[in-house]
């Protein structure tokens, strides 16, 4: 089962063939898409399109970027969303530190409050890391966030911080980069974490793998992600979607 753990198909970019863009998913294989909510405008989205579409669960939470404007309300709400059958995860969240827009504290108090939901209602995590690796692993320790796990969505730190996310209890995802001539640590990072606990994703319209890379990016290309990942741990592709399709399964409970 070849299943996309990260899409924002939602998105803005897919207004005029959002159909179509599902439609070769199918065609492609896909059978289930994970669609990630992440702010006051995209949860909404995210929910209706899992309630459209019977192959389309749901994450939600509040991403790093927009945490200065988390108002305490939306926690509530999101604990609220929890309870609809497609929610599977809260995500995506984490820090990040590329995008100067919202202050570091306040990424990492509302991590902190978003980590302790998750915890309370029993729920996995989806982590967003943009290079701020040695934070994320800290205070997912200090969170004790081990309890319920999660997924390092698109990876890009070392195996070393990779090995200690993999010690609290979380997947490891990748995408596009895998496929990318020049993309040296993710390769090799992806070749040592445990087939049982690797995922797969696209992280659409984001991330493009080549050969389209450039361009929108789609879940029907998650295949080329488990091609990839296929030649790294030289086996064939068929178990890479049979295994990363289990863990996908087994971790967020999708039917």
């Amino acid at each position: 089962m070849l299943i996309d753990t990260h899409a924002h198909l939602d998105s803005t970019e897919f207004d005029e063939d959002r159909e179509q863009v599902i439609d070769r998913a199918i065609q492609a294989g896909v059978a289930r898409i994970v669609n990630i909510g992440f702010n006051r405008d995209t949860i909404p989205t995210t929910i209706a399109l899992a309630d459209k579409y019977e192959m389309i669960y749901a994450a939600v939470g509040w991403h790093p970027q927009d945490a200065v404007d988390m108002q305490p309300d939306d926690l509530d709400w999101i604990e609220e969303l929890i309870s609809h059958p497609k929610v599977v995860a809260i995500g995506e969240i984490g820090l990040d530190y590329y995008w100067d827009t919202s202050p570091k504290e306040v990424q990492q108090q509302v991590f902190r409050e978003q980590i302790r939901l998750a915890r309370r209602l029993r729920k996995p995590i989806i982590i967003h890391n943009r290079d701020a690796h040695q934070d994320i692993v800290r205070i997912l320790r200090e969170e004790k966030a081990e309890d319920i796990g999660g997924i390092m969505h698109c990876f890009s730190g070392s195996w070393e911080i990779a090995r200690e996310c993999l010690n609290m209890n979380f997947h490891i995802s990748f995408g596009g980069p895998v496929t990318f001539k020049n993309a040296v640590q993710p390769k090799e990072v992806l070749a040592k974490v445990p087939l049982d606990r690797l995922l797969i994703e696209t992280d659409a319209p984001y991330l493009t793998p080549h050969p389209f890379r450039g361009k929108r990016n789609e879940s029907a290309h998650v295949k080329l992600v488990a091609e990839a990942a296929a030649q790294i741990k030289q086996v064939n592709i068929e178990e890479i979607i049979q295994i990363t399709g289990d863990n996908s399964i087994n971790l967020l409970g999708l039917k």
